[in-house]
């Protein structure tokens, strides 16, 4: 089954590059979610945290 697959694959022009983005865009998106949890403000943090628990409606 793989080698169909991979005769497919290498007759394609410029298949070489969807791994190389792929990598690419997995590592900047776990890197831009890693800064954004690092800068999110306490507050904010606390206070969606006590939203399950609150009685107000």
């Amino acid at each position: 089954m793989l080698k169909f697959i991979k005769h497919n694959l290498e007759t394609i022009a410029g298949v070489e590059i969807y791994p190389i983005l792929s990598l690419s865009i997995f590592f900047t998106f776990f890197l831009v979610l890693f800064i954004w949890v690092f800068t999110y403000k306490k507050d904010k943090i606390k206070e969606l945290s006590e939203l399950p628990i609150k009685d107000e409606l």
